[in-house]
């Protein structure tokens, strides 16, 4: 039993020096993470100075006053296809 005791530390070390190392591992989390970020170093914005592409604080502030009072407009329709006639023209 006392052999045993001996020789199971050295065979441990001997079967981690087996083990490959993979210098990529971990590489798809961390490029997957990087395409979630944003901007990785985000600059302090006062409210003063943070803007919002195509956005209207007048349009925005009128609809937040409608959606309090319950009398929200409701989108007009929009089509996207054409009506056609259905049958195949001349060549």
């Amino acid at each position: 039993m006392r052999g045993t005791k001996i020789l199971i530390p050295p065979a441990l070390l001997l079967l981690a020096g087996c083990t490959p190392i993979d210098a990529t591992f971990g590489d798809a989390v961390k490029t997957d993470y990087a395409l979630q970020v944003i901007n990785p170093e985000p600059r302090p914005v006062s409210a003063e100075t943070a803007v919002m592409e195509g956005g209207s604080g007048d349009l925005a502030g009128a609809a937040s006053e409608r959606y309090r009072k319950g009398a929200v407009r409701q989108p007009q329709p929009v089509q996207t296809t054409t009506k056609s006639s259905g049958g195949a023209g001349p060549n």
